[in-house]
């Protein structure tokens, strides 16, 4: 059998909470893996991040099963996030319990079983049984950390929550053959922790950007002299906009425009905020839109904007839109410190502040305003093809993913 005949017959079961039409980067993935050959399957949830309620045609009884561009997907039934605490340990809870029933009835045979962990970290142990089950390798690709994501969200630090947190995450890597993450940081996190974990089974494999992520010509013809900041994304508490209508007040100069495209759970606390300080005027609100929409959305704008709550955490994240940003080839001001600090500043492509400190983002604003932005947005995408380019990343994947596969043919023949 040549490699060719192998890997179109090789079975790719993906666990993932979240999937099309929610945006996230494993839909990319997924699509990617069947245009190689690969037979793809997502086991997933009923579509409803951010906003907490299912989306339309969408339901315990509605497209519990489809196919997306080449993808068998499965949903299995969860309670939606809803908006509040309550609501989200309960979607938490829901997708591991129907996973586990999915999991022993199930007549779905995969070779690997491959788990997108953005939160809950619980929908893990989903892939690490299936993989014990069936005896296949499991591979889990780390986009948010445990317990530090429930710290830092929640504000929880009680010894009897966080506790039997790290055990079950202790369990979870215990129970993978590969680990991957979306930073250097959360490797060296997830290598040092107390509950020792390989560092030959642990990678720093970054998010790359999508192929339609590309620089568009600009669109803002005749220019009206406003300099437009674009953030695309989720509207939450993490992501700290609470930034940008503290800065909008203190500006004097009238010709800046924040377009925010997205929505989340800390929407209307962030509008109420616009409205508080009386900077509506400043500020352009954009529903969610597809992810193959965002590069013409970020060609009508000058720059393009991140931001995180101040904790430790966020220090070791680098998030999606950076990537998504920079593919673009779009200038960035970034309120953030770490990772993605460290990666604006390499590359040359754009300016940074402290995180939360809406003066110094006048400045950078300001000091952006004098800047060659025509420079900056070429550095921006000379780096993301270097380092986030999505061929050499899936390379990379298929080999780890054929050297598993034979390793494990290996040990079933000893």
């Amino acid at each position: 059998m040549d490699k060719k005949t192998a890997k179109k017959r090789l079975h790719i079961l993906v666990i993932s909470q979240y999937f099309h039409p929610e945006t996230f980067r494993i839909n990319n993935m997924a699509a990617e893996w069947v245009k190689r050959g690969y037979k793809v399957t997502v086991l997933t949830g009923i579509p409803n991040y951010p906003m907490g309620k299912f989306f339309d045609g969408y339901g315990y009884f509605h497209r519990r099963r489809e196919k997306w561009n080449g993808v068998e997907v499965i949903r299995i039934p969860i309670v939606p996030r809803g908006s509040c605490s309550i609501g989200m340990a309960a979607n938490y809870i829901s997708f591991v319990l129907s996973g586990w029933w999915w999991m022993v009835s199930n007549n779905v045979h995969a070779d690997l079983v491959f788990t997108y962990e953005v939160s809950p970290m619980t929908q893990a142990l989903i892939g690490c049984w299936y993989a014990r089950k069936y005896h296949i390798p499991h591979f889990l690709y780390v986009q948010d950390l445990w317990p530090e994501n429930v710290e830092a969200v929640t504000g929880i630090r009680n010894p009897l929550v966080i506790n039997p947190i790290n055990s079950m995450v202790d369990y979870i890597y215990k129970h993978t053959d590969q680990i991957f993450t979306t930073s250097q940081s959360f490797a060296d996190a997830i290598i040092n922790r107390k509950v020792p974990v390989g560092k030959r089974k642990v990678h720093y494999w970054p998010q790359y950007a999508e192929e339609f992520s590309k620089p568009l010509k600009r669109k803002r013809i005749p220019d009206d002299g406003i300099f437009y900041i674009v953030f695309t994304g989720n509207i939450g508490k993490a992501q700290g906009l609470d930034i940008l209508p503290k800065a909008a007040e203190k500006f004097s100069n009238s010709n800046i425009r924040f377009v925010i495209v997205g929505d989340g759970r800390y929407q209307k606390q962030f509008e109420a905020e616009i409205k508080k300080r009386g900077v509506a005027d400043r500020f352009i609100m954009v529903p969610r839109q597809p992810a193959e929409v965002v590069p013409s959305i970020l060609s009508c704008c000058d720059a393009a904007f991140l931001s995180f709550a101040d904790t430790p955490l966020w220090k070791k994240t680098i998030p999606a839109k950076l990537q998504s940003y920079m593919a673009c080839g779009m200038p960035i001001i970034a309120a953030a410190k770490g990772e993605t600090r460290r990666i604006i500043n390499e590359a040359g492509c754009g300016i940074c502040c402290d995180i939360g400190d809406s003066s110094a983002l006048v400045k950078a604003i300001q000091e952006m305003l004098k800047t060659d932005l025509v420079n900056m947005g070429k550095n921006s995408r000379a780096y993301c093809e270097r380092f986030f380019d999505k061929n050499k990343l899936m390379d990379q994947m298929d080999k780890y993913i054929a050297f598993e596969i034979q390793r494990d043919i290996r040990g079933v023949n000893q």
